[in-house]
C-alpha cells in the first residue's frame, strides 16, 4: 500500500546525500527568531562579544599581536597560546555578523583583522608570542607545547567565518599564507611533528572546502595518520595526554587531555568525509561510543579529572571532583556534528543535545557575561576555591588561561548552523528544536516552539515538504500529526503543516552501578535537560539531602526565576546520616530527619543567584 501524503515513517538512517552523507543547510538558511535560544544569543552579541575584545585588549593578548606587527615597544604577555583566543574572538564576531549585520562589529573585525596581517612573517609564518620571545630561530622548537599549529588553527577557521560571513578576504589571503608555509614546511620529507593540541586538522579540512586546493586536505589527513607513532615520545614526552599513544585508525577509545582528544576526533572525521575512508569511520565511530558509554557524564560534559584536564578510566566520574571543562562539551558537540552528517545517525543528534543544553549551558552565565571553566556535578556548602578555576569562586569575567569564553561566544554566534541539514533526495532534516525559519531544497519552514519547557514542535512549510524529524531517544511515546513513531529515531513525514509532539514526562534516572562516586542515587531530567538541586532553593541543606523513592515529582513553569525555568519538585529527607567524628561506629549514626520539599532547576542555570551548595545526584532514602 502506498503511504498517503501524511504518512510518517521512522528510520535509523534516514535518506542520505549521493555522496553517502547529508549537507549542511547554507549560511543563513538556518535561522534562529525567538524561544529559548534567541536571548542568549541576543546577549552574545550585545554584550559578550564586545566586552570580550575588552578582555583580550586587558589581558595583553591583542598587545602582543601589535608588537609582532611592529607597532609599540615590549615583550610578550600571556601564554604562549595567547593568539588563539583573539581568532576565536575573530570568529564569533564573524558568525554574529553574519547572523545580524552590524557596522560597529564589521569595524571592530577589520581593525583586528590588519593588526594581524601586519604581524605575519613574509613566508606565511604567524605567532605573535614565538616571534616576540623566540625570534626566527624558535620557531616549531617546542611544538608539544608551543601551540604554533593550533594558534594557526584558529585563526584559519577565523577567516573561512569572516570571508563567508562579511565577503572580506584579508584575513582568508592571511590563512591561506600561512597554510601554504604549513604544506611547505610539515609531513613526509620535510619536517615530522605535530603539534601537542590538535584544531589545525578541523582547520585545514574548512580551508580545502572554501578553496579547493587540495593540499590542504592532504596536510590534515597526515597529521591525522601521523598521531600515535612516538613522534611525541621522541621528544620526551608520555603520549597519553596528547592523544598520541594509539594511531587514530586502532583507537578504541578517547584517552588524556579532554580537549584535546575531541578536537583531534571532529579533525580526523572531517578527513573521513572528504576523502571517503569509511575504516577511519568505522574507528570514529567505536571510539565516540566507548567515550559515551563510559567516559560522560549525565550532563554531556568530558573529562574526570582535574589532572591533566583529562578523561579517566572507564566510569571514572567523580561528581565533586569533574572537570568537565567547557571547552570539552563545545569539542564534543563539534565531533558528533560531523558523525552525523556522516552517518544519519540520531543517537549524535541526541549527544549534541545533551551537550548543549547542559554541558556547554552551564559555562555561561544568564547574563551572557560571565564564566565557568569547569563544570562540576556536585559543589559542597562551603568549599574553598582553591584554584582560580574553581566553580567556588563563581562564575567568572575571564581566566588567565581564557580558552573558554571566546569559545563560547563563536558557538553561541554559529548556533544556527546546528539546526538542521539537507539531502540529494529534497528532504530536510531537523536535528535541534528551536523557534525559527530553516530554507533547503526550495522550501522554507516556519517552526514555532516553546520547547525546552514544551514538547509541542509545529512547522509549517512553504509547499508539501519531505521532513526528517528527530524523536529524541528520551520521547518514548512521541506523535507526528498524530501518528505514533519510534524514539532514537529519525521520523520523516512528507506534509505542508507538521505537528510533533514529544512527551515531556520527568524521569528519575538511576546511576550506573560502576561509577562509585554516585552509586545509588538517581538524577532528575525532564525533556533535554538535566536538572540540579541548588541551596538557594531548599529548606535543608543540600550536602544532607536524600530523595524519597516512592516520591511523586511536579513541574511547573516559572516565568520570574532565572530567567524563566520550569521547576522540579519532590519530596526528601534531610540528615547527615551520622555524627561528626571519628571513628564512624554504628553507635554515631543519626536517624534521616523529617521530611523536606525539594526543588530542582536546571543545571545550566546554578550558579546565577549565589554560590551554594549544588548537587546533580543525590542518594536515596
Amino acid at each position: 500500500m502506498s503511504p498517503s501524503p501524511d504518512a510518517v515513517t521512522s528510520s535509523r538512517s534516514p535518506a542520505a546525500t549521493s555522496n553517502g552523507r547529508w549537507q549542511p543547510v547554507g549560511l543563513g538558511q538556518a535561522r534562529i527568531t525567538g524561544g529559548f535560544w534567541a536571548p542568549r544569543q541576543t546577549r552574545n552579541g550585545e554584550s559578550a562579544i564586545p566586552s570580550g575584545q575588552d578582555q583580550l585588549e586587558t589581558a595583553g593578548n591583542l598587545q602582543n599581536l601589535r608588537l609582532a606587527a611592529g607597532i609599540g615597544e615590549g615583550e610578550a604577555i600571556g601564554p604562549v597560546f595567547a593568539d588563539s583566543d583573539v581568532y576565536k574572538w575573530l570568529e564569533a564576531a564573524a558568525w554574529e555578523y553574519g547572523r545580524n549585520p552590524n557596522e560597529d562589529l564589521l569595524k571592530r573585525q577589520r581593525e583586528l583583522t590588519a593588526i594581524v596581517a601586519a604581524a605575519q612573517r613574509e613566508d606565511g609564518y604567524l605567532d605573535s608570542v614565538v616571534q616576540l620571545r623566540y625570534g626566527d630561530e624558535g620557531r616549531y622548537q617546542q611544538l608539544v607545547w608551543s601551540h604554533e599549529h593550533y594558534c594557526a588553527g584558529h585563526l584559519i577557521q577565523a577567516a573561512v567565518a569572516q570571508v563567508r560571513c562579511t565577503g572580506d578576504r584579508e584575513l582568508l589571503d592571511v590563512a591561506v599564507k600561512l597554510a601554504d608555509h604549513l604544506v611547505a614546511t610539515f609531513g613526509d620529507g620535510k619536517t615530522v611533528d605535530v603539534d601537542g593540541h590538535p584544531v589545525i586538522e578541523m582547520a585545514l579540512v574548512e580551508l580545502y572546502r572554501e578553496t579547493g586546493t587540495a593540499a590542504y586536505l592532504d596536510l590534515a589527513k597526515w597529521f591525522v595518520e601521523a598521531r600515535g607513532h612516538g613522534i611525541i615520545q621522541e621528544h620526551g614526552h608520555e603520549p597519553t595526554y596528547f592523544s598520541d599513544r594509539v594511531p587514530v585508525r586502532e583507537a578504541t577509545t578517547v584517552e588524556g587531555h579532554s580537549v584535546r582528544a575531541v578536537y583531534l576526533a571532529a579533525g580526523a572525521a572531517d578527513v573521513a568525509l572528504e576523502t571517503g575512508d569509511t575504516e577511519l569511520l568505522d574507528a570514529l565511530k567505536v571510539q565516540f561510543e566507548h567515550m559515551w558509554s563510559t567516559k560522560t557524564y549525565i550532563t554531556g560534559g568530558l573529562g574526570a579529572r582535574w589532572e591533566g584536564e583529562a578523561f579517566g578510566d572507564e566510569y571514572e566520574l567523580p561528581t565533586d571532583r569533574a572537570y568537565a571543562e567547557t571547552c570539552a562539551a563545545i569539542g564534543g558537540i563539534q565531533w558528533a556534528w560531523r558523525m552525523l552528517l556522516a552517518t544519519g545517525e540520531a543517537s549524535y543528534a541526541d549527544a549534541i543535545e545533551r551537550m548543549l543544553y547542559n554541558g556547554f549551558l552551564a559555562g555561561v552565565s544568564l547574563k551572557g557575561t560571565e564564566y565557568f571553566y569547569v563544570n562540576p556535578l556536585q559543589l559542597r556548602g562551603g568549599a574553598h576555591p582553591d584554584n582560580g578555576r574553581s566553580p567556588a569562586h563563581g562564575r567568572r569575567g575571564w581566566f588567565d588561561c581564557a580558552c573558554c569564553p571566546p569559545n563560547i561566544m563563536r558557538t553561541l554566534a554559529s548556533l544556527d548552523g546546528y539546526l538542521a541539514s539537507s539531502s540529494s533526495d529534497g528532504a530536510v532534516q531537523i536535528h535541534q528544536y528551536a523557534a525559527g525559519i530553516i530554507q533547503a531544497n526550495d522550501l522554507e519552514l516556519h517552526v514555532d516552539t516553546a520547547y525546552p519547557w514544551d514538547g509541542a514542535v509545529r512547522i509549517s512549510a512553504s509547499a508539501p515538504a519531505a521532513v526528517e524529524l528527530r524523536i529524541p531517544a528520551w520521547a518514548e511515546g512521541a506523535t507526528v500529526n498524530g501518528e505514533p513513531v519510534q524514539a532514537g529515531t529519525y521520523a520523516r513525514v512528507e506534509a505542508e503543516e507538521i505537528e510533533l509532539q514529544l512527551p515531556m514526562a520527568t524521569r528519575v534516572v538511576g546511576a550506573d552501578p560502576r561509577i562509585d562516586a554516585v552509586r545509588e542515587c538517581v538524577a532528575l531530567e525532564r525533556g533535554p535537560l538535566v536538572y540540579a538541586v541548588e541551596q538557594a532553593d531548599q529548606q535543608a541543606n543540600v550536602d544532607d539531602l536524600h530523595l524519597l523513592p516512592e516520591a511523586s515529582v511536579s513541574a511547573s513553569h516559572d516565568e520570574g526565576l532565572l530567567d524563566g525555568v520550569t521547576v522540579l519538585k519532590t519530596r526528601g529527607q534531610a540528615g547527615t546520616g551520622h555524627r561528626p567524628g571519628w571513628p564512624f561506629t554504628p553507635d554515631s549514626a543519626d536517624a534521616i530527619g523529617d521530611e523536606v520539599d525539594v526543588v530542582a532547576v536546571p543545571y545550566y542555570a546554578w550558579a546565577n543567584r549565589e554560590i551554594g551548595a549544588m548537587r546533580v545526584w543525590l542518594p536515596r532514602a
